[in-house]
């Protein structure tokens, strides 16, 4: 696969994907081989919402571990990213460009839907960070708008990498973990419906998913998960070629689709 634009949206699983990062992985790790070098990273991750874009400005970025329950050994994972206060403010007047409200925010540091997937496709931490907060509130719409105002930074050397998952039911999560139940077929059933719309240039039916999909609201009852994929829609261009460089479910019900733009 020959990649062009600087934009990926990428999985993130559950947090132990941090210690199995298995197949997934791999398929992150290879695409990022594919894209030159980026001056920095803008990362969207699900994990942090505010009510208005918030930029993350600080120098040094803490490796928040936001999450309870799970093995151990990830609270001793630490991912030493740096940021850059002067590329946050190019994201800062991408966004207010595009006549978005926008705020900063100097202690943010990285949850896990950031660190979890950076520091698979950049092990060495040596690219800076910007973390990028999303508007739940907002919906897909302007989670789009978002991505639209990003597509500069994508031809200035910034990488845009949006993080998310293609279904995200922690209820049913819970329920296969607990009962042993086989995988819902909803999940397999909307990650190939979002594949079909991706690849067929589909926005408005992808936008419009709880209206156009009858799993929609199941695979995700809250879409903070999947605005990601609409600010990476945003971002890569309406004329830009979606491509998956990995398909596949994990942990029973999350689908780890992740795609890239060409």
């Amino acid at each position: 696969m020959n990649t062009h634009r600087s934009v990926l949206f990428v999985p993130h699983g559950s947090p132990m994907f941090a210690l199995q990062p298995g197949a997934a992985g791999n398929a992150m790790s290879d695409v990022v081989r594919q894209l030159p070098t980026p001056r920095a990273i803008v990362v969207v991750s699900p994990h942090w919402e505010t009510r208005v874009p918030t930029v993350g400005t600080a120098s040094r970025l803490e490796t928040i571990h936001d999450f309870g329950g799970f093995d151990p050994r990830l609270f001793e994972i630490q991912y030493p990213a740096t940021g850059c206060p002067e590329a946050a403010k190019q994201v800062v007047a991408a966004l207010e460009a595009a006549g978005l409200p926008v705020a900063t925010d100097a202690q943010r540091g990285l949850d896990h839907g950031a660190w979890v997937p950076l520091r698979q496709m950049f092990p060495d931490a040596d690219v800076p960070v910007i973390p990028l907060s999303v508007q739940h509130h907002g919906g897909p719409q302007h989670a789009y708008r978002v991505g639209q105002a990003l597509a500069p930074l994508a031809q200035q050397g910034f990488l845009i990498v949006a993080s998310g998952n293609v279904t995200h039911n922690l209820r049913d999560w819970q329920l296969v973990r607990m009962t042993g139940q086989p995988t819902p077929d909803y999940v397999q059933q909307f990650a190939d419906w979002v594949h079909t719309q991706m690849s067929g240039h589909h926005t408005d039916a992808l936008l419009n998913y709880r209206q156009t999909q009858p799993a929609g609201t199941r695979a995700h009852p809250r879409d903070e998960h999947l605005l990601p994929l609409f600010t990476a829609l945003g971002a890569a261009g309406a004329d830009a070629q979606p491509e998956a460089f990995y398909r596949g479910i994990y942990d029973h019900v999350i689908a780890m689709d992740g795609y890239a733009f060409h």
